[in-house]
């Protein structure tokens, strides 16, 4: 299979070609929505890929005063935490246009109380994020945390003082999601493609979990085909779950968008910082389109192959093969890439990524590329069309028929249908279980062909 010179009108990334469509709907409306202005007295409204870069500015100038900030979703208003009655810091706050909230505990205070837990309570099944909502940590504990594990991690929130911590149990397990999917393939490792950078040195590659680039080496875009990228670097466990991937021909074409189904794409503009309380959407191989918030940062989770620091927490579903696939927002923001967690898409549960942001910096790369601002495979998603009403589907509810749009041909699914199977995981191979670690070929994942942009496959495709 050849990848050297590849359009551009190909060359949309697409981590699941087919798309849940109750997500789908949300991506359509209010895309460029405006971002309002008052006196100085009167909280805008803010887009979400604005609110990370005031937030940091307001946090370097309240110093020590600052206390963190979340999105309020339903205002669109930025809210910003303040330790005292300091009326200096809540005048700074409401001239840039954000609400002053004002809290017991300090940004010093929630470090040295995660400094604590990482020192007396990492017990694998565990993940602790700070919640800036509640002003406090949210500690949650998996099924597999019993006995003196668990009594080990309750005392040690227990003693960090009230109001400091809370502690909860997940009834999931806590893992990377390593296995299922049809997206990008390392060996007997199925991942899923997150956003195409560009290298230091100028070459085209792209950015996946960490944990998918130390399972393996080579990656191709189908099962049995050969190897078109190489892991350059790779982190996991440890200071977060990334890996950058360079793609083995140098001449290869890549396009910053995100193709979401029915023919469209999000073109990626930037990269932003994670904001608790914003909404985000999921593509991935295994289970296509979804959505949800951002419910805590600076996430550490306890996974049994190790500890990883620094990941956005939220309330988005996610499963087996979903790894490395694209967190973003409504108006092309690149948030983070799929790390793991908890739960299924039937079920819900809680997942975890890795800032796009800080793998960037720690790789050297930068978004897209070049001519990354050149449109998608089938064009961007057009925020005037019409959409169905999104509390009108479930995007959990059982997978249409896999056949029912070709993975190879980037065609739309049925609109009829709930939900779509990205994968074709869902019915093809394993019946309705989309945990399989073996690959089959009787699923999407045989059938899989890079003829077309919208194969699925979250790499470029041949012309």
């Amino acid at each position: 299979m050849s990848h050297k010179r590849i359009p551009k009108r190909k060359a949309a990334i697409a981590v699941g070609g087919v798309a849940a469509l109750g997500a789908a709907a949300l991506l359509l409306p209010s895309a460029n929505a405006s971002q309002t202005n008052g006196d100085a007295a009167t909280p805008r409204t803010f887009k979400a890929n604005d609110i990370s870069n005031v937030a940091s500015m307001l946090a370097t100038q309240l110093g020590d005063t600052f206390a963190g900030s979340y999105y309020d979703a339903q205002q669109k208003q930025l809210v910003v935490n303040v330790v005292g009655n300091d009326s200096n810091a809540v005048a700074q706050i409401e001239k840039a246009g954000a609400v002053a909230h004002q809290v017991q505990n300090s940004t010093a205070a929630l470090e040295a109380a995660a400094k604590t837990l990482k020192a007396d309570a990492t017990v694998p099944g565990t993940s602790w994020s700070v919640d800036p909502k509640t002003n406090e940590i949210r500690v949650t504990a998996d099924s597999t945390v019993t006995g003196d594990k668990w009594n080990t991690v309750q005392s040690t929130v227990k003693n960090l003082g009230s109001g400091v911590a809370t502690l909860a149990k997940s009834a999931g397990t806590l893992k990377p999601f390593v296995d299922g999917g049809d997206a990008i393939f390392g060996g007997n490792v199925r991942c899923s493609l997150g956003f195409n950078v560009t290298a230091s040195d100028g070459t085209p590659a792209f950015l996946t979990a960490g944990h998918c680039g130390v399972a393996a080496a080579k990656w191709s875009d189908s099962q049995t085909g050969a190897s078109i990228a190489t892991v350059d670097q790779a982190t996991f466990p440890g200071a977060g779950d990334f890996s950058l991937v360079k793609y083995d021909d140098p001449a290869t074409q890549t396009n910053s968008a995100v193709n979401v189904g029915n023919g469209q794409s999000v073109q990626i503009n930037q990269a932003v910082e994670a904001a608790v309380g914003q909404q985000v959407f999921r593509m991935g191989s295994t289970t296509g389109l979804h959505n949800g918030n951002v419910t805590g940062l600076n996430a550490t989770v306890n996974y049994p192959e190790g500890t990883v620091t620094g990941l956005i927490q939220t309330d988005v579903c996610a499963e087996a093969g979903d790894s490395g696939g694209s967190l973003f927002t409504q108006d092309g923001g690149a948030v983070g890439l799929t790390s793991g967690g908890s739960g299924d898409c039937t079920a819900g549960g809680e997942t975890f990524f890795q800032p796009v942001t800080t793998a960037l910096a720690a790789v050297g790369a930068t978004l897209g590329a070049g001519d990354a601002g050149a449109a998608g495979a089938g064009g961007a998603a057009d925020p005037s069309a019409g959409a169905a009403d999104p509390g009108a589907v479930d995007p959990s509810a059982s997978a249409a028929d896999p056949g029912a749009a070709d993975p190879g041909a980037g065609a739309a699914a049925d609109p009829s249908a709930s939900a779509t199977d990205a994968a074709g995981a869902g019915t093809g191979a394993t019946g309705t279980n989309h945990r399989h670690r073996k690959h089959h070929k009787s699923g999407a994942a045989a059938q899989q062909s890079a003829a077309a942009s919208g194969d699925g496959s979250g790499l470029v495709s041949t012309p």
